[in-house]
């Protein structure tokens, strides 16, 4: 790529330093898109520090928890934060490094191996989770982009809305949305916990 774009400009009479004025100029106007740069170096630096070990050891001094309910617990928070506007760094910059080790967590602390059949599993529902939570709710943030598309949309149709009252209608679709997907995923996770370890115990 970076050969294309050295052959490109010197053959368009960009030149050397037109094409480095170009990479600059669009480096600065796009730099929002090169966040996820920042975040994987933080998070790997973590990571070797021992987040992953802090977040089993938290996990596994808690009763009763199961990886249904660090999934739920996960929505809910994740919700919440969308409503300002925060984002963890989704999957690779949360899910990953931080609710897949306590779901690990959940189950060692219950004397057992993790299954990695229940494991892959579990790491797709943290990952609905994540979406579910971030697409409904992150129209509850005034200005923000999932909103001001539902605005222009509606505009183009002829309906003139104003952000705010888009924010209020949408707060008890969000809270459905993630209160449903709490309780689908705490249920489906004990269906999956019967399978993977109680019956594969009894045989």
């Amino acid at each position: 790529v970076v050969l294309a774009s050295i052959v490109t400009a010197l053959i368009g009479g960009l030149g050397i330093g037109g094409l480095l004025e170009t990479l600059g100029t669009s480096f600065v106007s796009n730099r929002a898109m090169a966040i996820f740069i920042l975040i994987y170096l933080a998070v790997g630096t973590l990571e070797r520090s021992g987040l992953k070990e802090a977040a089993t050891k938290l996990i596994q001094k808690t009763r009763n928890s199961t990886s249904g309910k660090v999934v739920a617990v996960y929505g809910v928070l994740r919700g919440i934060l969308a409503v300002f506007n925060v984002s963890l760094g989704g999957v690779a910059g949360f899910v990953r490094p931080i609710i897949m080790p306590m779901c690990y967590g959940a189950i060692e602390a219950k004397g057992m191996e993790p299954n990695e059949e229940y494991m892959d599993k579990v790491k797709g529902m943290a990952s609905g989770m994540e979406n579910i939570s971030w697409f409904f709710c992150q129209v509850l943030f005034v200005g923000g982009a999932g909103g001001l598309l539902v605005q222009s949309t509606l505009k183009q149709l002829g309906y003139k809305v104003e952000l705010l009252d888009l924010a209020i209608v949408e707060i008890p679709v969000g809270i459905i949305a993630v209160v449903v997907g709490a309780i689908y995923y705490i249920y489906h996770e004990r269906k999956l916990y019967k399978k993977y370890y109680i019956n594969d115990k009894e045989v």
